[in-house]
């Protein structure tokens, strides 16, 4: 008899879960998280490309530029992989015209411009990270890479590169 409950009760809080479940977009919304523009590519490269339902995503960073460890502290430099992170849903909004299209973030290369005895990268990365989930929930959690590097273009704090494989 409990079982039968159970089973009578379960479509409906299926119901209820889809009824509350949030897009990414009512995410960001939620979260007051406007979506930068998308800018044009500063070399020979396109920002995404497809193949199959994988989208790999070139590299991208934020307006901070300085050093992580020298000029910069850890909770700077995860602000500046935060706001990188709004750049890549910024380029995946404009990659699919639904941010919903996410079926999964598979992996993510985080390189932080660091001083060369800064050893804490994956610390600044976790910005990104963390953004990611909130916005995707599970969908957002990511294979990683947090490495630190001499430098990276016009100074840019952090750089990352993401794969997220779509819906069919």
């Amino acid at each position: 008899m409990k079982y039968k409950n159970f089973i009578l009760i379960l479509p409906l809080l299926f119901v209820a879960f889809l009824a509350n479940a949030q897009t990414p977009e009512q995410n960001l919304e939620k979260l007051g998280l406007p979506l930068p523009e998308v800018g044009a590519p500063i070399a020979n490269y396109v920002k995404w490309k497809q193949v199959g339902n994988l989208l790999y995503l070139s590299g991208t960073g934020p307006d901070v530029y300085g050093k992580v460890g020298a000029e910069l502290t850890i909770e700077e430099g995860y602000q500046a992989a935060r706001e990188t992170g709004l750049e890549v849903i910024a380029i995946l909004k404009a990659a699919t015209g639904d941010l919903s299209k996410v079926k999964q973030f598979v992996k993510v290369l985080g390189m932080v411009n660091s001083d060369p005895n800064f050893d804490k990268q994956p610390a600044v990365i976790n910005g990104f990270s963390d953004l990611m989930v909130e916005i995707f929930g599970e969908k957002g959690k990511h294979a990683r890479s947090a490495v630190g590097v001499a430098a990276l273009p016009k100074n840019m704090t952090v750089e990352i590169e993401v794969i997220v494989e779509l819906e069919d």
